[in-house]
């Protein structure tokens, strides 16, 4: 199967309502081409460096989202150009994003990643750090960022009762802040679930799931 047919496969079993962000991490120029060729456009990249240098050299009309673990000390180099940062873990990272979007003169859009793994290795907020963004926005700190939404990423395991559990943790949250209207009529997006549990995600509420090894092959 080539690249495009993946894609073409993938997007045919999807709800009209959900986005597929194709993850083109440590792939070559040629593969996000052959999947740009069919029309697709939204593409998402984990390490800054790699996006950089896919932005600077592939067309432009292409929405980059920057989907892995994001440093404070990086996030100027992709400020003027990424479509959506995925990773926002801490209210400091938001800050630093913030700061950045006003050097660029943008808004730059967000989503908020909650830790529901069990696993210890994932990052994300908890309800304490939740409560301190909301804090900081509504007192109109953040005038730079528009929060968009949630993300997050379940355990790594053959348990699908477990994966199903926390997706459905990550929607009732995310269902309550959207209810309170905390951060206006932007936040839509709930981005959950990736190559080998996106079907669960989507059965959870997931709106948008990163798909890279179902589409591309296996990681170099």
């Amino acid at each position: 199967m080539t690249i495009a047919e993946n894609l073409k496969n993938i997007l045919k079993t999807l709800p009209t309502e959900v986005t597929l962000v194709a993850v083109s991490k440590t792939k070559p120029n040629a593969a996000v081409l052959e999947a740009y060729q069919t029309g697709f456009r939204i593409f998402g990249e984990n390490k800054v460096q790699e996006l950089c240098a896919k932005y600077e050299s592939l067309p432009k009309d292409i929405e980059w989202h920057m989907i892995g673990h994001l440093q404070t000390n990086k996030v100027k180099y992709i400020a003027p150009f990424v479509s959506l940062i995925h990773g926002i873990d801490s209210l400091k990272l938001l800050k630093e994003v913030n700061k950045q979007g006003k050097k660029s003169n943008r808004k730059i859009p967000v989503l908020l990643q909650f830790h529901i793994a069990e696993e210890a290795t994932k990052f994300g907020l908890d309800a304490t750090e939740l409560e301190e963004i909301i804090t900081s926005f509504q007192a109109g700190n953040l005038p730079n960022v528009e929060i968009k939404g949630m993300m997050g990423m379940a355990t790594f395991t053959e348990d699908e009762t477990k994966v199903k559990r926390e997706f459905d943790a990550l929607k009732v949250i995310f269902d309550i802040v959207k209810q309170k209207n905390t951060f206006g009529s932007d936040f839509t997006i709930l981005s959950m679930g990736m190559s080998g549990d996106y079907q669960i995600a989507i059965e959870s509420g997931s709106n948008m799931i990163r798909v890279g090894s179902a589409i591309f092959g296996e990681r170099v």
